[in-house]
């Protein structure tokens, strides 16, 4: 089965605001594909007004795991879907440097990139962030249709 990671930003967002573009993505996608989320094991967060960095007691939360899991997620799945648009980032449009991280991964380990990311104005306008995008899009059904091209030729 093929399989993709949907990596953007989490902290400084409410729970909500995580999850619901991800399984957007995974309905426009269907059953064929699995979608690998940061946020899978984390609904406890969603009573929280925004979410933290990292939760040093929480298993699944903590830095270390939190490095742990995406990481692996990054370099084993098929496929990175990247919420990179001004609508998915904290009103401080500050760019999640753990999505820059697993950008990093993604290049290193040849696992192509899909981003969703503004035309114009985007945080995450750098020179290396836009050579390790292979393919940018602007919005959620472009990233789907293109994932099926990609994964399904």
């Amino acid at each position: 089965m093929k399989t993709i990671y949907l990596a953007g930003p989490i902290t400084g967002l409410h729970h909500s605001d995580t999850v619901n573009w991800r399984k957007q993505f995974m309905s426009l996608m269907g059953a064929d594909v699995e979608c690998f989320s940061p946020m899978r094991g984390k609904d406890h967060l969603a009573r929280l007004d925004k979410i933290e960095h990292s939760y040093p007691n929480d298993i699944l939360a903590n830095q270390r795991s939190i490095m742990t899991r995406d990481r692996y997620d990054c370099t084993r799945c098929s496929l990175i879907v990247m919420n990179l648009l001004k609508e998915a980032m904290p009103l401080d449009l500050k760019p999640s440097l753990g999505t820059v991280m697993e950008l990093g991964w993604a290049d290193l380990a040849r696992i192509p990139v899909i981003a969703m990311i503004d035309k114009e104005g985007s945080p995450y306008d750098h020179p290396m962030v836009n050579e390790a995008i292979g393919f940018r899009v602007e919005t959620i059904e472009q990233a789907s249709r293109t994932a099926k091209i990609i994964l399904f030729p």
